[in-house]
């Protein structure tokens, strides 16, 4: 027997199906205006979500500001820009054995997205890829980090004065509502976190042959050779080492 979480899911998962079969989420402008709206929401709200952060990592709001919000803001804005070029068909080559024929590829979203994003940059790996999703004409589930909970309340509410639940909805909750959501079927899925994890998300779409895009945990390497000035590489590597 489904408990409640189980039957909220659902619900918003057939919702937001229904939604994106009326083609409501296809036209360039309606996508440009939702983008505009968030982006705006977002400005409105810079405070609070500094705030969150704080509260939940204790960022400085100088920190929070180019680690999370500014990069946010640049990606809408290079998404509003960009997104009249990008949605239009493209003409390619035509093959020979379609002679005489004019070929184009056509861009179209997946449909319903799964988001599930991590604690350590709780904004900005929460919002950069759903406004991706959006600018590509998809509906949306975001999973917020429960290790986060001050940001992902911020993003909620955001999310909520902005789209309604039936294009893009924040589900809180721990461990065992990512489980109960990667057992809906989806058209497209996002992770970011550990490596761990994301075995088990790569197994439950695999389960329906579902794409995916993991970004994983690890380390980024740093080669020092003999023409490098040691004090300001070292002061740099600290630096990268411990930012957030």
């Amino acid at each position: 027997m489904k408990n409640k979480s189980e039957k909220v899911i659902d619900n918003l998962h057939q919702k937001q199906k229904v939604f994106f079969d009326t083609q409501a989420t296809l036209p360039t402008a309606f996508r440009i205006k939702k983008l505009k709206a968030l982006k705006k929401e977002i400005v409105k709200r810079g405070k609070d979500i500094y705030e969150a952060l704080h509260k939940d990592l204790r960022k400085s709001g100088f920190e929070s500001m180019t680690s999370e919000t500014v990069l946010v803001e640049k990606e809408i804005s290079k998404m509003i820009k960009m997104l009249p070029l990008w949605n239009r068909p493209h003409r390619v080559k035509s093959s020979l054995i379609n002679f005489p024929s004019k070929d184009y590829i056509l861009p179209e979203p997946y449909g319903n997205i799964l988001i599930i994003s991590p604690w350590n940059y709780p904004f900005q790996l929460a919002v950069t890829p759903l406004v991706g999703a959006i600018a590509a004409g998809n509906t949306v589930v975001l999973k917020p980090s429960e290790f986060a909970p001050f940001t992902g309340r911020i993003i909620k509410e955001i999310i909520e004065n902005v789209f309604d639940p039936s294009h893009v909805v924040v589900l809180e909750g721990d461990a065992s509502t990512a489980t109960a959501l990667l057992q809906k079927k989806w058209d497209y899925i996002m992770f970011t976190g550990s490596t761990s994890i994301g075995k088990i998300v790569a197994k439950a779409a695999a389960e329906h042959l579902t794409p995916s895009t993991l970004e994983l945990g690890g380390k980024s390497p740093c080669i020092v050779d003999e023409t490098a000035p040691i004090g300001i590489t070292a002061k740099r590597i600290v630096w990268g080492n411990f930012l957030n």
